[in-house]
């Protein structure tokens, strides 16, 4: 039975899975004043050891997810399983009246997708799917300069996420690297998609994909992504290019990340692009870096996945980003190398 909630209230939580990315996962829970992390889950008698050792007797312990989903004190429950686990975990989950935080991607297919969304909303839960980019405090700070008109039309986007390893058997490099990118291209464009989508990509050491190459044309711009988990050096960089200004983001730097180029090209005679009776000039203006404040991204996401609940409001990364973000993964899919 679905709980009516109050504001003030602390949220009780189950975590199922403590393998990668769990520990982050419940180590931001632990210290979210808002959450009592009541349940870690993981099939892994290792992991629950490892658990135990940080949080001891604060939360209860479990092999089997079952016994999570089935605790009527809890509120929701954090998923942090291989992706083709996500579906069944999330419906017996939503089933039982539980709010649901899930790792991306969301599900293995829209179909899942889709219907995992249509329960929850009949049923007034929250879905919110981890897209830790839209939480990043970075690519926040471009949505506002683009919002505010600084760097005027986008052009183009130009992302690569590269790394060696983590080589995963569930899905490609596009599914798990590509989705970040086409998050952040979702966020700052208020959910724009591509009217055009050419893939190509190689199977290496593993059934699916472990490069790709995605290129897209959207309404007003074209954007390229580059995936790779066979790659020497990590990379996590993001080329905005607009008619007034260009930016740079590059993840991997410690400081400065961000960098804003006052660069651009000026048409300065003439209108008649086809017959060439107009002229060029390129522009070089100040480089610079805005000042902002360090902030977690996973701590925000979960940190607003517990506000939704309380406020009984839609996440600003539910099921309906989650499956824009899928149907454009699912055609580039059916693209591949064609």
């Amino acid at each position: 039975m679905l709980k009516k909630q109050n504001k003030n209230r602390m949220i009780n939580v189950g975590l199922i899975g403590y393998g990668y990315w769990g520990p982050n996962i419940a180590k931001n829970l632990a210290l979210n004043p808002k959450v009592n992390l009541k349940w870690i889950c993981d099939k892994n008698v290792e992991r629950i050891e490892k658990a135990k050792s940080i949080y001891a007797s604060q939360v209860k312990y479990s092999y089997d997810y079952k016994e999570i989903i089935n605790d009527p004190t809890l509120d929701a429950v954090a998923i942090a399983v291989e992706t083709s686990s996500h579906y069944k975990l999330a419906k017996q989950a939503l089933t039982m009246g539980k709010h649901i935080f899930v790792e991306k991607p969301f599900t293995s297919n829209v179909k899942e997708a889709i219907e995992l969304n249509k329960i929850a909303k009949s049923s007034s839960l929250k879905i919110h799917v981890n897209h830790i980019m839209v939480y990043n405090s970075e690519i926040n700070k471009i949505k506002e300069l683009i919002d505010k008109n600084h760097i005027g039309d986008i052009l183009y986007i130009d992302a690569m996420r590269m790394n060696l390893g983590q080589i995963r058997k569930d899905i490609s490099a596009m599914w798990d690297l590509a989705l970040h990118d086409l998050v952040v291209i979702d966020h700052l464009t208020e959910g724009k998609e591509p009217y055009f989508i050419s893939a190509l990509g190689e199977k290496f050491y593993n059934p699916k994909e472990s490069v790709s190459f995605l290129t897209m044309r959207y309404p007003g711009f074209i954007a390229h992504i580059q995936s790779s988990w066979i790659s020497p050096k990590k990379e996590r960089k993001l080329v905005i290019v607009g008619s007034k200004k260009m930016i740079i983001f590059d993840d991997q730097k410690m400081d400065e990340k961000l960098s804003i180029y006052d660069k651009g090209v000026n048409v300065i005679s003439g209108k008649n692009i086809e017959f060439g009776t107009y002229e060029v000039r390129t522009h070089e203006g100040d480089v610079w870096s805005p000042y902002i404040e360090k902030k977690d991204s996973l701590y925000v996401s979960l940190d607003s996945f517990i506000k939704a609940i309380q406020q009984d409001k839609q996440s600003r990364t539910g099921a309906d980003q989650a499956i824009r973000i899928q149907r454009i993964l699912e055609r580039a899919d059916k693209r591949m190398n064609k």
